[in-house]
């Protein structure tokens, strides 16, 4: 899935400490897990908007993967202000993982 963003570069700087977040019940990364739906920044403001979701809406890790999210962009960016915001619509379905991911759930 790709992520939706206004800034390509700066989404490409965040998106290698966003791979070392990792859901701790499937073992995959936010990024291949398809979790992040879009990354915007806002330069004036130093404001970046995330807009991501879980697997399922009652994930009893929720809460951790949100805050390793935010940690993640929060040292990217360490001038910015980080706007989480979760979403479940379309709700998370297998189809949102990278083929990177597929074949490490797989074991290849």
């Amino acid at each position: 899935m790709e992520i939706i963003t206004n800034d390509n570069e700066k989404t490409g700087l965040a998106i290698a400490p966003l791979k070392e977040v990792i859901d701790p019940e499937i073992g995959l990364n936010v990024v291949d897990l398809g979790l992040i739906r879009q990354l915007d920044f806002d330069d004036a403001e130093k404001d970046i908007y995330c807009t991501m979701t879980l697997t399922t809406r009652f994930c009893p890790m929720g809460e951790s993967i949100s805050s390793g999210v935010r940690t993640a962009l929060e040292q990217s960016f360490p001038d910015y202000k980080i706007d989480l915001t979760l979403t479940f619509e379309p709700p998370w379905n297998s189809s949102m993982i990278s083929e990177e991911g597929m074949a490490f759930l797989n074991g290849y």
